[in-house]
Formats: structure tokens, sequence, C-alpha cells
């Protein structure tokens, strides 16, 4: 058994936030926005280590000031002619996201170019009798009874369920190339909760045509290949935690749910599914996956704690904890896609899968938000922000490999030249399903 050499690791002090699951349009509170007691928001090193650092608390004085100033650049970017779309990405990225769902009622539709003036689309009545997916959908809306606010009424809540029922059947219906899995019910009702049966309507199915086709197949090829970018992801920031898991042959199956509902179905907190939609919707579709090697690289010394084979380490990683650092893990989710872009790390992952068209790779069709720029430019100028002057040509979060020294000299001047050359040519186009992005070799 191959064990760390790593000292014992303290316990972990316990979160302040609450995992109770809020009701519809909830009111964020502080804690969720304010730093990590237990990682400083700034600090980025190779690892992701949980650190005991505490920072000055912020007074409420300042986190009112803040969070009205906020609200205040998101409607000055919702009211401006047209919609300033970039500035509403940079906001849904940033500490806090969107912070209430009365804003992402209104700004969600314009991260997915959904069109809240035209009628939505209409169910048949007979929907139910028609659907081959009727009856599993069914029986995953009636299990998902925890994804729904304690303590709401019977009646309100069977009524939901009815309304996240013919919502999935309709995307189904007027999509037929679209298959049904399951774990696509939590992302559903996730829309149902914050914006209603209306709208949620046509957000679930502009999102399930571009961010979640792949796992929409006929087959689970492109999820699994999906699922592939993990390792090499985790293998670009820490080498020693990569081999050890490789070792232990854990794969990445524990990581399927988190991806296919965008961790909707592992959260417990309601708060904190939404802050992590407020990101995703906000930026390329493998972000996600982006995600879920961050938590696996902050939960670093347990993994390394474990006894090395696979029952072991799958029943720890499984198991996700509930009191994670979630604004320090976006941003350092962020910083890492735009360190290790997709296209960088697709051919590791295809060397485990022979790659297919996924909707990550045509996400052209999907980048061009707004009149001013694609998601990933809002990443790449919030990363030229993080770092120094002197610094920005430096890998500020992996662990240093000789052979790397060059690719990564190049990515930094990369991130610190080409942003605003690419932001000028984005300024002229308008975002429309027209080009293609072939990510995969």
């Amino acid at each position: 058994m191959r064990k760390s050499r790593a000292s014992p690791r303290p316990p972990p002090a316990t979160s302040a936030e609450p995992t109770a699951r809020a009701g519809p349009l909830p009111e964020l509170r502080p804690s969720l926005c304010t730093r990590d007691p237990k990682i400083p928001l700034c600090t980025r090193t190779h690892k992701l280590k949980k650190s005991h650092h505490c920072p000055v608390p912020e007074t409420p004085v300042d986190f009112n000031a803040k969070r009205k100033k906020k609200v205040a650049e998101i409607h000055q970017a919702l009211n401006s002619d047209p919609t300033d779309v970039a500035a509403l990405r940079r906001m849904a990225i940033s500490e806090g996201g969107l912070l209430t769902d009365e804003i992402r009622c209104q700004v969600w539709p314009k991260l997915l170019n959904v069109n809240t003036d035209e009628p939505p689309p209409m169910s048949r009545k007979d929907l139910r009798d028609m659907s081959k997916d009727y009856q599993q959908v069914l029986l995953d809306v009636r299990r998902s009874l925890r994804r729904f606010p304690p303590g709401m009424p019977d009646e309100q809540r069977e009524g939901l369920q009815e309304e996240l029922i013919d919502i999935i059947l309709l995307v189904l219906d007027r999509n037929p190339q679209l298959h049904y899995y399951q774990g696509y019910h939590d992302i559903v009702v996730t829309f149902l909760l914050v914006v209603g049966e209306r709208l949620a309507t046509s957000l679930v199915e502009k999102l399930s045509t571009h961010h979640l086709r792949d796992f929409m197949d006929p087959t689970m090829d492109n999820t699994k290949h999906i699922l592939n970018y993990l390792m090499p992801i985790i293998d670009q920031v820490n080498p020693e935690l990569h081999d050890f898991m490789q070792s232990a042959e854990v794969g990445t199956i524990f990581a399927l749910s988190w991806l296919i509902t965008w961790f909707g179905h592992v959260l417990l907190d309601f708060r904190h599914v939404v802050r992590l939609y407020d990101f995703f919707l906000a930026c390329h579709p493998l972000m996600p996956i982006y995600f879920a090697a961050v938590i696996v690289l902050y939960r670093e010394q347990e993994v390394l704690d474990c006894d090395c084979d696979m029952a072991s380490v799958h029943h720890l990683l499984s198991q996700i904890p509930q009191d994670l650092p979630y604004e320090t893990l976006i941003s350092r989710a962020g910083d890492l896609f735009v360190q290790f872009p997709p296209s960088e790390l697709a051919r590791e992952a295809a060397a485990q899968q022979e790659a297919e068209r996924t909707a990550a790779s045509t996400f052209k069709d999907f980048e061009l938000a707004s009149t001013q720029q694609r998601p990933d430019m809002v990443l790449r100028q919030r990363f030229r922000g993080l770092l120094r002057p002197e610094a920005r040509t430096k890998d500020v979060l992996t662990k240093p490999r000789t052979n790397r020294f060059v690719k990564l000299a190049v990515m930094g001047l990369t991130v610190a030249l080409g942003a605003a050359a690419l932001a000028v040519v984005k300024s002229a186009l308008e975002w429309a399903p027209k080009f293609q992005l072939q990510l995969f070799p």
C-alpha cells in the first residue's frame, strides 16, 4: 500500500456556511460572498492546498457596499443598448456571482442568448402518452424530493414536479436528436426553481442543444471523452497526485454525477448550486470538468492519505464535502482554464478515447454571446489582472516540471498579449451559431 509521506493534516475548520437548502428567490448571506476563512481568495499555489491562514474578516458595511455596487453594475449592463453581455459574464464569474434569483431571471437568458419577449414553446396534450421517456422521467422526478426547498407544502411541490416533467418532455419532443439521461432532471429543476416554468423551458432547451448536448447523445462515448480531461488537468498542476490516482486505478467515474448534473445532484445547499450555475453559464462548456479537477486538487492530502487502491480512493472522492471554499475554487478553475485550455489538453484526453465531435468542439457557435467579446476573454482578462506584471509569463499554479517551462512561458505571453488583440477582433461580431471551432485534433 502506498502512503503519502506528508505530515498528518489537522482537522478541517468547521464551515461557517449553512447547508440547509434555500427556497426560491433566496437572499444571499454575507458568508457566501466573503472570503473563505480557510483559504485567502488571492492565494494561488501549485497544489491548491487547504490553508489555515485567516484573513481580516469583511465588515457588514463593506459587504453591503460591495453588494450594492455589484447590483448597480449588473443593472447598468442590463440597461445598456445593446446589453453588455461581456459585463454580465464578468459579474457572473466574479465573487458572489449574480447574488439573487431575481437578478438571475434577467441575466441567465442574456448569457444563453434567449429572447424573453418570444412566447415559450407550447406542450402538446398527448405528450406524456407519446413520449418513450415518460416512465423514466416520472421515476426520476418522483425521487427528486430533496431538490425542493424543505418545508415546501406538498401541493406546491407536486405542482412543480408536474411542471418539471412537462419541461423535460417538451424539450425532448422538440429536439428528437437529444436523448434523456438520468441526472438531466437535476439540471432542469434548478432552472425551474430559479426562473419558473415559462422561462425555464426556453433556457433548458438552449442549454440542452449546446452545453449539455454531449450528455444527450445515444451513447456515453462523448461524456466519457469529456471525463478524460480530468486527469490531464490534474497532471498539469500536481503530477504526484496524478500518479497516485493512476496507481490506484481509480479512473474518473467518481466525477460523472458532478459533470452531468453540474453538481446539482451532489450539493445540498441550493445557493451553492446556483452560484456554480452562474459560473458555468458564463463560461466554456468544459468548465465543469475544470471545477471537478480543482476539487480533487484541493483534497490532495486526503487522497494521498488513502490506501492506494481503487476502492479507497473512489469512496473518498465520491463523497463530496459540503463546506468547500466555492469562491476560491471557482477562481482557480478559471485560472486553470486560461493556463491549460481544452485545445492544449485534447491530445492527452484523446489518447484514452478517440476524440469525437463534442459540444465543446463547436463552442464557437455559442461563444459570441455579446458584441464585445467571447466568454473565454472574460477569464483571460481576469487572469491578467491577478498576475503581477513581472509574473505574467510565469506559471503560478503548476508544480515545476522542466520540460514544460518553455510551453508555459509561451502560454503566459499569449495570456498577456492575446486578450487585448482578440477583444478587438471580436468587437464587431454578433453572437450566432455560424462558426465551428475544432478543439479536438
